[in-house]
C-alpha cells in the first residue's frame, strides 16, 4: 500500500512529492533495484559501521530499541533505520542518537532521486538507500537496521557483510507477500542470513524452526537459536539470561507487556555474541529501563486525548495489526485491568489486515470496542469492522474518528474511570500520538 508520508517542512515534502510521483504505488520486493540506487550512489551500504540486522513478524522494532539502548548505555553511538514512521518521517533515520534534521534529510532523498532515472524504485527502497547514503557519511560506532518486509528480498538485504543478525517473533502477516504459513515467512525472514555471520533466533515450533534453520543453512550463516546455545526466562521479577559467556541477572524492560523479556533477551544475545563492540553487563541492565518504543502498549500520561478523558483514566496505543500481536494485547489486557473497570478498546485495521484473526487472537474480553477509519489509507469500514467483533462476541459500535470514540467513552457516565487502548494499526496509532501532542524525538 502506498505510504502517504507528509512533512510539515516544505523541502522534505517537496522531496516525499516527487517520490510519490516517481515510484509505483505499491509495495515490491527485490534487491534489483536497490542495488542499482546503491551503486549509482558509490556503494555507501558498504561504507556502514558494524552492522544489527534485526527481521521479524512481531517485536524487531522493539529488539532494536533494546540494542540501541545498550549500546548508548555502553558511551557509543548507533545510527538506527526503522519504518514505518509516526508522526514524521524524519523517525526512520536516526543518526549518532539523534533523528536526522530537516535540512538533511530533503537534501538526501533529492540526491537518491536524482539518480534514480530508469529505475523506477519503491518509496522504501529510496528512503532505504537515503539512510544508508547518510550513515555513510557520519561516524557511529553501531549500525541498527531493521527488516521492513519479510527479509530475502527487502531492500535492506542489499547489506552483504552485517556483524550480526538477529530475528525476532514470527507471525501470520503479508501474506500475500510472504506466504501463507508461518513456515514460509519465516523462511523468508531467515533470507537476511549471511556466509559465517552469527544469526541468533527466539524458539519457534519444529516445523517452524525446521524451516528457518534451512534457510540459514543454504545462506551460510551460523544459527544460534534460543534454548540452545543461549536461553532466557523471566521469574521473580526478573529477566534470568544465560549463554558460553556465563549468567546474567537483568531487570524486567520497562516497556509494557510480558512479550518484551524476550524481545530484550534477543538484543542481549546478539549483543553478547559480537565481539565488535564491549557492552558490559551495566549497560545491558540499564537498557532494560532505557529502551523507549512508542506505540507498542504505550501508556500516554498526558496530552489533548488524555485530558478528554475522566480524571483518573488511562490511555494507552498499540500499533499491533496481526494476529500474534492480537494475543499479545489480549494478554497485557487480562494481565492489566483491574476488576470492575470499564475495558473500551478504539480500533481501526488497514484493508489488507485480516479483522477476524486479530479480534478472535485478543481472546476473552469485557471490553467495548469503537471501530474507527485509518485516515489516508484503504481500511476496513468501521461498520464493518464493528459486525466483524459482533460475530465475535463483543460488543462494538462504529465511530467517526478516535476523537469522536473517546468523546462517546467519556460521555459514557461510568462512575469508574475506564482504561481505554487505542490500536489496530502504527498508522492510526501515529495519528493517536499527533492528535495528543505527544512527541518523539
Amino acid at each position: 500500500m502506498p505510504d502517504h508520508a507528509v512533512s510539515s517542512d516544505p523541502a522534505v515534502q517537496a522531496q516525499l512529492d516527487r517520490l510519490a510521483l516517481l515510484s509505483p504505488g505499491a509495495d515490491i520486493l527485490g534487491l534489483e533495484r536497490i542495488a542499482q540506487l546503491c551503486e549509482r550512489l558509490g556503494h555507501p551500504e558498504r561504507k556502514l559501521p558494524p552492522v544489527f540486522h534485526v527481521a521479524g513478524t512481531n517485536g524487531k522494532g522493539s529488539t532494536c530499541a533494546y540494542l540501541r539502548a545498550a549500546i548508548e548505555a555502553a558511551g557509543m553511538t548507533a545510527h538506527v533505520f526503522t519504518s514505518p514512521h509516526l508522526i514524521r518521517f524524519n523517525e526512520r533515520i536516526r543518526i549518532a542518537g539523534t533523528l536526522i534534521d530537516d535540512a538533511e534529510l530533503a537534501a538526501l532523498l533529492a540526491e537518491v532521486l536524482e539518480i534514480s532515472e530508469g529505475i523506477a524504485p519503491s518509496f522504501f527502497e529510496v528512503t532505504t538507500a537515503a539512510a544508508f547514503l547518510a550513515f555513510s557519511r557520519h561516524p557511529a560506532d553501531a549500525c541498527i537496521v531493521e527488516v521492513g518486509l519479510g527479509g530475502r528480498l527487502d531492500a535492506t538485504n542489499i547489506i552483504a557483510e552485517p556483524m550480526i543478525c538477529g530475528i525476532a517473533q514470527l507471525g501470520l502477516d503479508h501474506q500475500s507477500f510472504l506466504g501463507d504459513t508461518i513456515e514460509a515467512i519465516g523462511a523468508e525472514k531467515a533470507g537476511i542470513a549471511k556466509p559465517g555471520v552469527p544469526i541468533m533466533t527466539l524458539h519457534y515450533p519444529d516445523k517452524v524452526a525446521n524451516r528457518v534453520g534451512q534457510a540459514i543453512g543454504a545462506a551460510g550463516g551460523e544459527w544460534h537459536a534460543k534454548g540452545g546455545s543461549w536461553d532466557a526466562v523471566a521469574y521473580q521479577g526478573r529477566l534470568h539470561y544465560r549463554d558460553s559467556q556465563g549468567k546474567l541477572d537483568l531487570p524486567l524492560p520497562g516497556l509494557a507487556g510480558h512479550h518484551q523479556a524476550q524481545n530484550a533477551a534477543l538484543a542481549v544475545a546478539m549483543l553478547r555474541k559480537q565481539d565488535r563492540l564491549v557492552i558490559p553487563a551495566s549497560a545491558l541492565r540499564a537498557a532494560m529501563g532505557w529502551a523507549d518504543w512508542p506505540a507498542r502498549l504505550q501508556h500516554l500520561r498526558g496530552g489533548t486525548l488524555v485530558e478528554m478523558m475522566p480524571p483518573g483514566s488511562e490511555l494507552w496505543v498499540d500499533g499491533g495489526h496481526n494476529p500474534s500481536a492480537g494475543r499479545v494485547i489480549g494478554d497485557f489486557l487480562r494481565s492489566h485491568q483491574a476488576p470492575g473497570r470499564p475495558l473500551h478498546i478504539v480500533m481501526g485495521l488497514l484493508a489488507n489486515k485480516d479483522a477476524g484473526g486479530f479480534l478472535a487472537a485478543m481472546g476473552r474480553l469485557s471490553a467495548s470496542f469503537h471501530m474507527v477509519p485509518v485516515p489516508g489509507h484503504e481500511h476496513h469500514a468501521p461498520d464493518d469492522l464493528a459486525q466483524t467483533a459482533r460475530l465475535a462476541g463483543f460488543e462494538a459500535h462504529p465511530a467517526a474518528s478516535v476523537e469522536g470514540a473517546l468523546a462517546r467513552i467519556a460521555a459514557g457516565g461510568s462512575a469508574v474511570p475506564p482504561t481505554v487502548l487505542v490500536g489496530g494499526s502504527l498508522y492510526l496509532a501515529g495519528r493517536t500520538l499527533a492528535a495528543n501532542g505527544t512527541i518523539i524525538d
